[in-house]
């Protein structure tokens, strides 16, 4: 598959970019297409508010389908949910002074007081310092969705608060029950009113109609479902409680995503005060070993960092497992969106490098 100059040449043109260094990004996505990695993929690029969408490959490759990925293509976004609905929404809370980073999750929902975690807090949720675990199987013993939250509630923690960094996908479901509770709104409810729709992100939704099947990147194959699924989301504890949680269940395109990243850009208008992105992206894990993170973001030098070498101290973003990552860089007025269903063919494969060789290209291709 070949590069598509034409797109490059226009694209590197508008977004006031060094021509070269775009076709290699576009060169490293080609090639883990060409390895396997991924059938398909979508590149997309701000800069200095200018936007460019790169799509190439395949949403779903099987024979029978073979959907080619376009600039409107829905993939799971998997963590980005994190970081594109839940933060938003708990900023947006916390500028209307109904929380505050230190409100304890006891107190808005108090069975999850149990087990000694009565004092955990939103800001250590926010920052996965809370020292709860970081995953738990919900999905798979038949409970009922009450069960399941009673699990969550009883679950005990694995290390002292603020001592650590523990990745936890259930500190993300807590924030999203919270905002449930605070607002009287399943999440996805809140996050149309309150993100999506004041953003335009118009094909941005948690569990949306999965018979629009050729919209979709097709992710992993389910046997139960008896193909690969698109429109369900892959992570089994979000499809277990029926796809609207915290910290995964949303699909979104890449023009979304880059209207989304253009907020962070501006300060948070129309959506967050320019105190909340400010508090938001920087660093709240000082003195903790290997850690840099913000409220949801991972900053530079956090072993999660998958910025690059060349993106400034100043960048912040997140990857999410299906293969799609989010990443800003103010100092460049930069934004990179890229999208993939690298678990297509199963969960072994991997876009680390991918990431990151997208990242140093694109940030070299601004122009002094």
């Amino acid at each position: 598959m070949s590069l598509n100059l034409d797109s490059i040449e226009n694209g590197a043109r508008a977004l006031g970019l060094e021509l070269e260094k775009v076709k290699a990004a576009c060169r490293a996505v080609h090639s883990e297409l060409e390895a396997g990695t991924t059938p398909g993929a979508v590149l997309a690029v701000v800069h200095r508010g200018q936007e460019w969408i790169y799509p190439v490959g395949y949403a779903d490759p099987a024979p029978e389908r073979q959907i080619p990925v376009n600039e409107d293509t829905l993939y799971d976004c998997a963590s980005l949910t994190k970081v594109v609905a839940t933060l938003p929404l708990i900023l947006g809370l916390i500028d209307e002074g109904i929380l505050t980073l230190g409100t304890t999750i006891s107190s808005i929902v108090p069975d999850f007081g149990a087990a000694g975690k009565e004092e955990v807090t939103v800001g250590e949720l926010l920052t996965h310092t809370s020292g709860l675990q970081a995953h738990m199987n919900l999905h798979s013993h038949g409970w009922s969705k009450e069960q399941m939250w009673e699990a969550v509630h009883q679950a005990t923690l694995v290390r002292e608060p603020r001592t650590a960094v523990v990745y936890s996908d259930l500190g993300y479901l807590m924030l999203g029950r919270v905002i449930e509770q605070v607002l009287g709104m399943s999440i996805g409810e809140a996050a149309r009113i309150r993100i999506f729709e004041p953003l335009e992100m118009k094909h941005t939704s948690f569990s949306p109609a999965s018979d629009a099947g050729n919209g979709f990147a097709a992710t992993e194959y389910d046997e139960v479902f008896g193909r690969h699924l698109y429109g369900i989301v892959h992570d089994e504890n979000a499809r277990a409680l029926d796809g609207g949680c915290g910290h995964a269940g949303l699909f979104a395109s890449s023009r979304d995503l880059m209207r989304y990243a253009q907020m962070w850009l501006k300060g948070g208008h129309p959506v967050l005060s320019k105190a909340a992105v400010n508090t938001s992206i920087r660093s709240h894990t000082s003195g903790v070993s290997d850690a840099n993170r913000g409220l949801g973001w991972v900053l530079k030098g956090d072993r999660m960092d998958a910025s690059g070498d060349l993106m400034s101290e100043q960048c912040y973003g997140h990857t999410g497992f299906t293969g799609t990552s989010l990443w800003i860089d103010p100092a460049y007025n930069l934004a990179v969106v890229l999208l993939t269903n690298r678990v297509y063919g199963g969960r072994s494969g991997s876009v680390a490098s991918l990431r990151v060789r997208v990242h140093n290209a694109l940030t070299a291709a601004v122009k002094a």
